[in-house]
């Protein structure tokens, strides 16, 4: 589907302002001459970014210019490897592009597939950029992002993991979005593979409405467009601050997600599948504990709703409800008036008692039926899980989403 202004359907906040023309030296567009020009002459693309010990740089000492660069690191990636590089060979672009990959640590064949795969893509006029080490560990995926990032020229980003494919529009469709909104953050749907792994997951990926994009921040799910689909300016990427180079068990994607909304950042999606998405055991984001994130969640909440909130009303009065309530620092403890549920015995207990609470008189919480209490909500109830009597539930008080309720499981 198209706008008035000929491009893809967004979900996006209309009235963001539109990006500046950027400055771009090119080098040879997609099916030139086999030469690769020299390094490229004119201003660079801003001032250098420190991070971590050797720091990092939004540009390259010498570099040749493109438009896009999609960042890819890779570690133990031969299974789906060459199958990812083929879509990066035929993205069905127009200008320049070069693929930017680092290589952490890995001790499969993956190395050989990438230098197989950089003759056959500049071949095809898309330069590429190999970077890595070859030390006993690998570093991360924050690490190896920053680093494919810090090697690259793109005056924008495309992200990608090594076990994804991307659709031949990919690169082309996010361009005309993330050129028209400079502080966005541009996902896009995706297929999931298996079909039917994730299914609830998957949905919510692709059917978050533009307003949901950034009021359900909060869930388990995590960013509302997942990383493997992200594209924004490189710009906008150092403002924002790199990713969080703490290794595994580290959900840096999160992290940097939420510093993006911080920042005055915002979030869009081409309604198209572009990524086919991959489920496996191997996968990162299997490693970061449940606990880690939510920490990160309660705190992120604590910071960006309740904080405005003078008292609010926690939806589940079972064990996640009561889980968050426990997670709040005492301050918002004192904010929450009541529990509220459909389960008449929780209902007829009539309140709960935080007995590891430091406060005295210990607190009692009334627990009440969801139409006897007040909004503002948090709400504790897993969506799309009980047929949708939840929903018809929430849907029946006519309440607006970011105002009177937030989403947290």
């Amino acid at each position: 589907m198209l706008s008035s202004e000929g491009l893809p359907f967004l979900s996006v906040n209309p009235w963001l302002s539109p990006l500046p023309s950027p400055h771009i030296v090119a080098r040879r567009a997609r099916g030139g001459s086999g030469q690769h020009p020299g390094p490229a002459e004119g201003p660079g693309l801003g001032p250098t970014q420190a991070l971590g010990a050797g720091g990092i740089s939004n540009q390259r000492e010498t570099c040749y210019f493109s438009t896009w660069s999609i960042i890819l690191p890779v570690h133990n990636a031969e299974r789906w490897l060459e199958e990812c590089l083929r879509s990066v060979l035929h993205q069905d672009f127009e200008g320049t592009m070069e693929l930017s990959v680092f290589n952490d640590a890995s001790k499969d064949n993956s190395m050989a597939i990438i230098e197989k795969w950089k003759v056959k893509l500049e071949d095809s006029g898309i330069l590429v950029v190999v970077g890595g080490h070859d030390s006993p560990s690998p570093r991360g995926v924050g690490y190896s992002k920053n680093r494919a990032v810090a090697q690259s020229s793109g005056t924008y980003l495309c992200f990608l993991d090594s076990d994804d494919v991307m659709m031949p529009q990919r690169v082309r469709l996010q361009h005309e979005a993330a050129a028209h909104h400079p502080r966005c953050i541009v996902g896009c749907q995706v297929r999931r593979e298996p079909p039917d792994s994730t299914k609830r997951y998957t949905r919510w990926i692709n059917q978050l409405s533009a307003d949901q994009l950034l009021t359900q921040v909060f869930t388990s799910h995590g960013p509302t467009v997942i990383m493997p689909t992200w594209f924004c300016s490189r710009e906008w990427f150092f403002q924002v601050g790199c990713f969080d180079e703490g290794g595994k068990g580290v959900p840096e994607d999160l992290l940097f997600f939420q510093e993006h909304l911080r920042r005055g950042g915002h979030v869009l999606r081409v309604e198209q599948s572009l990524l086919v998405y991959r489920c496996h055991p191997q996968a990162t984001s299997l490693s970061i504990l449940e606990s880690t994130i939510w920490t990160l969640r309660v705190r992120f909440l604590e910071e960006r709703v309740l904080l405005h909130w003078t008292t609010f009303t926690i939806w589940n009065a079972g064990k996640q409800g009561r889980r968050l309530y426990r997670s709040l620092d005492t301050a918002n403890q004192q904010k929450v008036t009541a529990f509220c549920d459909v389960d008449e015995r929780k209902i007829q207990k009539g309140f709960y008692c935080y007995e590891d609470s430091q406060v005295r008189p210990k607190p009692r919480v009334p627990i009440l039926h969801f139409r006897a209490a007040q909004p503002p909500f948090i709400i504790c109830v897993k969506l799309d899980l009980t047929g949708g009597a939840f929903e018809d539930n929430l849907s029946s008080l006519h309440l607006q989403e970011g105002q009177d309720f937030f989403h947290f499981s």
